[in-house]
């Protein structure tokens, strides 16, 4: 769970609300007096350190008055898939911006490798997000993304004593989803 920075700052300028009674609101072990206070204007500004965890999110949507799924993104990572990041990032453009119900569908009848770990991610986000009360139908994929992971490097024995390298690649896949307003 992420934090959505344009949406807390707007919720803040209208209940009003200063970053000091935020700060009370987060505060914890670790996280009290002045470290609270940079904590949030670092979440305002869009930074996530401290990373903000979702107990934090829950503190803040309570201090303003409004669901957590107002204000927080539900995210899932897949990391180290095999499989190309080029490959994969067709499939996750491919879902971007759909709602939940048409991704998964998508998702189930590809014939792309990598729409199996993307469902899987987009699964356990949608899970995150019902788990904090959101309403599932008005879900969509807001942000689907792979990066690469690192390179498994093997070698193929070849004629004369020679070999050719065979590079097996993995990627980190992430996938986002929020409630549409």
């Amino acid at each position: 769970m992420k934090i959505r920075r344009d949406k807390l700052k707007k919720l803040v300028a209208d209940a009003g609300v200063s970053v000091a009674e935020l700060a009370s609101a987060v505060e914890r072990t670790g996280l009290s007096g002045d470290r609270a206070e940079s904590a949030v204007r670092n979440w305002m500004a869009g930074s996530d350190h401290p990373r903000c965890k979702s107990s934090d999110i829950e503190r803040l949507a309570e201090r303003l008055g409004c669901p957590v799924s107002e204000i927080a993104v539900f995210t899932s990572s897949v990391s180290y898939a095999r499989g190309s990041t080029r490959k994969a990032r067709l499939v996750a453009d491919l879902v971007r911006g759909r709602p939940v119900d048409e991704a998964l569908n998508m998702l189930t009848f590809s014939t792309k490798r990598a729409a199996v770990n993307i469902k899987k991610a987009l699964t356990a986000a949608i899970a995150d997000a019902d788990q904090a009360d959101a309403d599932v139908t008005a879900l969509y994929v807001s942000q689907s993304h792979v990066d690469e992971g690192p390179v498994m490097k093997r070698f193929r024995p070849k004629d004369r004593g020679r070999a050719h390298a065979i590079l097996k690649q993995t990627s980190h896949i992430t996938i986002g989803v929020e409630e549409r307003a």
